[in-house]
């Protein structure tokens, strides 16, 4: 009979096998490619919002006096513009960063 420990070092020869017939090990993807996406997400969430805002005071103030979607339509553009505010707020925040970034690289060369 076999001993027990050799299907362990049979699995991690063959790992050993696979490891050096891939070569490199391939680099995971960088922390800087998950912020960039979780910024734009971001950033999109906060014009989502603006919108959202925007629309749900518009109708409750359109419901109040009951007229026609006059404020309805008045605060979507508020929204929208408030949105936009926001994400360019969020953009400079984000270029602020990599410049800091890009110094702090600059000074340590």
């Amino acid at each position: 009979m076999t001993d027990q420990n050799d299907p362990a070092d049979r699995l991690k020869a063959l790992e050993a096998r696979i490891k050096a017939a891939k070569g490199e090990e391939r680099k995971p993807h960088s922390e800087e490619h998950y912020s960039q996406a979780n910024m734009a997400w971001r950033m999109v969430i906060e014009l989502v919002a603006g919108l959202a805002i925007g629309f749900g005071i518009g109708y409750g103030l359109d419901a109040v006096f009951n007229t026609t979607p006059i404020f309805m339509v008045l605060f979507i553009f508020f929204g929208l513009a408030a949105g936009v505010k926001t994400m360019m707020r969020s953009a400079a925040e984000m270029q602020n960063e990599a410049l800091a970034k890009e110094a702090d690289k600059v000074k340590e060369d």
